[in-house]
């Protein structure tokens, strides 16, 4: 379906913010209906014929996709990815805080974590040894795609947690896949710390959740430097998103280990916070004038390190000031960057309304299905403009600073007030949001992808993620506008 749904493109400049906010009112119910029934999906049954598996999801997995058949070719996201099901969780608590199904999403999260707790028990070894010859279940056909003993009996320890994807009911995947990643456990530990503070855990489960986030904060703590594949699953490296989020877990992580007492391993977390957020700085290109999203990488191929990773690792970090962060001007010099690569390079932002941002893909010359926009890159703009006016909200005129051409670019003259400078980075991740409202039919169905051409859906249907980042987009919106509202309030008072 091209432009389909709420056909925001189409409204004229009076009436565009109402009509926005009646779509993301009829979207919201509508994404967290469809994220909360890609966790403990225990209704569903997943055939993967040629794989001799038939796969029934556990309470606590986290399904990326629930689809079962989509496109030709389809691509098999009956899988619990550990960076997925983080964005998941972490849009989820925004579910439970906000309650409209606070019940039922505490309970969600109380089986995630001991889902969780579970995969970190898998052993290869021991599934060689209790699944005998397992290849004989799996199709001739199939079998290049099986990975070697050797490879699976070297999944021991915490070595587990460098999968970045399992089956749903807790067994391992057996099929060739990029590994290592190492970007999972830093961003669960980062939403599992935002968990923390959260009343209404039963006590078993918090002392599950304190188990978890030490093991994923051991894991980061030993492996981050070590190579390993980018959150697109593609190239072996070091790679900006996954630094970012290990550098925020480490550092969030050593302050949670000393308010609990622990007072040593917090102390190893932050000196080995300070030294990656010092590696950091290494991946900006002065002559470009962006962040690159990888170094060091193995068989690179070009155009890739203009990278929308960069911003989705600033977002998920949950960066707010400070270098790699939203106020950072090299971030938001990256960031125009890509809104200018793709206004050019895909034909549906060509000529598009004022009142649409660019739909926003991953990096140029994407050959991945249509190689189009995402959803989550789309509303990850949408959020990182509205985490941005929740900092203006308090900040004022000194946000910007040093970032002149972000500033006209947004419309803000240098000696505009606070107000100004938030009614433009709203309205900014406003526009964002009204694209991806142009682009999502009536039904609120959100694939990974919608076409650089035609608009068409594209990738798997009903991606967990996509659904979960407009669930965080709209409730940093809603942040945004509460920080504002406080703010007159205190301006008023005085």
């Amino acid at each position: 379906m091209t432009r389909g749904g709420a056909g925001t493109g189409s409204v004229p400049a009076e009436g565009e913010e109402s009509r926005l906010h009646t779509w993301m009112a009829r979207q919201y119910p509508l994404s967290v209906t469809a994220m909360l029934s890609a966790i403990s999906a225990t209704y569903i049954v997943k055939e993967r014929r040629g794989f001799g598996q038939t796969i029934r999801p556990l309470p606590g997995s986290v399904v990326a996709s629930t689809a079962l058949g989509s496109w030709d070719p389809e691509p098999d996201y009956f899988f619990h990815w550990l960076r997925d099901s983080a964005m998941v969780i972490d849009a989820l608590r925004h579910v439970i805080t906000e309650g409209s199904a606070a019940g039922e999403g505490l309970s969600r999260f109380q089986e995630f974590v001991a889902f969780s707790l579970s995969l970190n028990r898998l052993d290869g070894g021991m599934f060689l040894s209790e699944s005998g010859d397992f290849r004989k279940k799996i199709d001739p056909a199939f079998l290049q795609f099986v990975r070697g003993d050797n490879e699976l009996r070297a999944i021991a320890g915490d070595r587990v947690l460098g999968e970045p994807r399992f089956n749903p009911d807790a067994t391992l995947d057996i099929s060739k896949w990029s590994r290592p990643q190492h970007d999972g456990p830093a961003a669960r530990a980062i939403v599992l710390m935002r968990y923390w503070p959260v009343k209404g855990l039963e006590s078993a489960a918090r002392v599950a959740l304190r188990a978890l986030i030490e093991t994923d904060l051991r894991f980061t703590l030993e492996h981050w430097r070590e190579p390993c594949f980018d959150l697109w699953e593609e190239e072996l490296g070091q790679h900006y998103y996954t630094r970012l989020l290990q550098h925020v877990a480490l550092a969030g992580g050593a302050r949670w280990m000393q308010e609990l007492g622990m007072e040593e391993a917090g102390h190893s977390c932050l000196t080995e916070a300070g030294e990656i957020l010092q590696s950091l700085n290494e991946y900006w290109n002065a002559e470009a004038g962006f962040y690159e999203s990888r170094r060091d990488t193995v068989n690179p191929a070009p155009g890739k390190g203009l990278d929308f990773a960069v911003i989705l690792a600033i977002i998920h970090a949950g960066r707010r000031e400070g270098a790699h962060s939203v106020q950072d001007p090299k971030v938001m010099a990256t960031l125009t960057r890509l809104e200018d690569l793709f206004s050019v390079s895909y034909e549906i932002n060509r000529n598009r309304p004022e009142n649409l941002g660019p739909a926003l893909g991953r990096y140029a010359g994407d050959k991945y299905f249509s190689g189009g926009a995402y959803y989550f890159s789309t509303l990850g703009a949408a959020e990182f403009y509205y985490l941005l006016a929740e900092v203006a909200a308090g900040t004022g005129p000194r946000l910007m600073m040093g970032n002149t051409a972000s500033l006209a670019r947004l419309g803000i003259s240098e000696d505009a007030d606070q107000k100004h400078h938030f009614q433009a980075l709203l309205r900014r991740g406003d526009q964002f949001m009204a694209t991806v409202a142009a682009y999502t039919p009536a039904s609120g169905e959100l694939s990974e992808q919608f076409d650089q051409a035609t608009g068409a859906q594209t990738s798997a249907k009903s991606l967990a993620w996509s659904h979960a980042a407009f669930i965080t987009a709209f409730h940093r919106r809603e942040a945004a506008l509460r920080a504002q509202n406080l703010a007159f309030e205190t301006s008023a008072s005085r």
